[in-house]
């Protein structure tokens, strides 16, 4: 069985590590080349980093900041943020970068994927999909998850539902959730990173209905992001939402969790991690 992947994540802005709630009310978390330094020696699998505001300004990332992000680290490094052509995101790489997150671009250039991937494999591009959702029908729906179980979805927030969020989750790109991640994929992407919007920062556990269904609509990895509280909040992503990595910001920067503690956790549920740290 491949292992799971614990990837810590640093949404930048101004040049300092931020962390909101449902993308907004953000509040400082520190340096983000010292804390890429602490979560990688903690055992993180991955890191990356989201230059959050750098769309919403129309500029490029801020690449001293990856520089010197970069210069800390030995394990995978993902960049993202404002990277909206195939020269900044050659400028991304040459910064020390490993793979390219894009969003915004992505879908308002879909080509833009195939460029990527292209010229540094598929393996090097990260789609992100900010996940809300539109209403819908106000029955309940289950959707089966292990074994006998099954957990009740909210009409309005089935999966089905789901919309693609842009420009930093402001605006609504009028585009299934589902469909773009399936065509992602098709261009060359190599993983998708996906957020539930209304998950981001609440600690309430991970939108595993969404990530499931996406994870079952493409053969790429998908990533899950928002709403990671505790160890057991990545064992039902992991189970239930079939996540091949699980993302979490807040829990690791204000010490709520060490990413050492977290897998010692998930290996006593059976879930595999790469161990030693």
């Amino acid at each position: 069985m491949l292992t799971k992947r614990i990837i810590a994540c640093l949404d930048v802005a101004a040049g300092r590590v931020v962390k909101g709630i449902e993308f907004l009310r953000l509040r400082d978390a520190g340096d983000p080349a010292e804390l890429a330094r602490a979560h990688a020696q903690a055992g993180a699998d991955e890191i990356v980093l989201l230059d959050i505001t750098a769309t919403q300004e129309s500029r490029g990332t801020l690449l001293d900041v990856v520089r010197r992000t970069a210069q800390q680290l030995f394990i995978p490094f993902t960049v993202g943020g404002g990277i909206r052509n195939l020269d900044e995101a050659r400028a991304i790489f040459d910064s020390g970068a490993d793979k390219v997150s894009i969003n915004s671009a992505a879908v308002a250039n879909p080509q833009l994927i195939t460029e990527i991937a292209n010229r540094f494999g598929s393996q090097a591009v990260v789609v992100a999909i900010d996940a809300s959702f539109t209403s819908g029908p106000q029955s309940s729906i289950s959707r089966p998850v292990i074994g006998s179980r099954t957990e009740q979805v909210s009409g309005d927030a089935h999966p089905d539902h789901a919309q693609v969020m842009v420009s930093g989750g402001r605006i609504p790109a009028g585009r299934s959730v589902l469909a773009w991640a399936r065509e992602s994929e098709a261009r060359g992407a190599g993983e998708i990173l996906l957020t539930s919007m209304r998950r981001d920062g609440t600690r309430s556990g991970f939108d595993c209905p969404l990530t499931r269904a996406v994870a079952e609509s493409v053969q790429i990895p998908v990533i899950a992001s928002g709403g990671a509280g505790n160890a057991q909040h990545f064992v039902e992503v992991f189970r239930e939402g079939r996540a091949d990595a699980a993302l979490a910001a807040s829990i690791f920067h204000f010490g709520i969790h060490d990413v050492g503690e977290l897998k010692q956790q998930l290996i006593s549920q059976n879930i595999p991690v790469r161990w030693p740290c």
